[in-house]
């Protein structure tokens, strides 16, 4: 089954982390990916930029409209992701568990199941 897990990123919160604990969130997430290309579980990561620089294209039901955003009420936003392939729930929470950002307080890591997916490599 695959899983998302979706990093959630509060920019403050990373703000207020000394270099030592950036280098160690930084570290941390090397040491995850090989431990999750090493069991297999690994399939794709990627790291967004801040949802200040995307642009937005609605349905407005005629021409989609294009804006800029999104314009977010909450402080956190999906910073990142990766992409797992494991055997159940359980196995993806404990995975969760061990991306560093989990051990950070005011960070969370979404786990979401997949219900499609296409792609050339995938």
């Amino acid at each position: 089954m695959k899983y998302l897990l979706i990093m959630q990123v509060n920019p403050a919160v990373l703000d207020a982390l000394t270099e030592e604990e950036r280098n160690e969130v930084g570290n941390g997430h090397g040491d995850f990916m090989k431990s999750i290309q090493d069991s297999g579980e690994f399939i794709l990561t990627q790291a967004l930029a801040d949802p200040a620089n995307t642009k937005v294209v609605r349905g407005t039901g005629g021409a989609p409209a294009v804006t800029d955003g999104p314009f977010l009420e909450a402080k956190e936003f999906m910073g990142g992701f990766y992409l797992i392939d494991c055997e159940s729930q359980e196995r993806a929470v404990e995975l969760a568990k061990l991306i560093p950002d989990a051990k950070i307080k005011g960070l969370s890591i979404e786990i979401r199941p997949v219900m499609f997916s296409a792609g050339a490599d995938l």
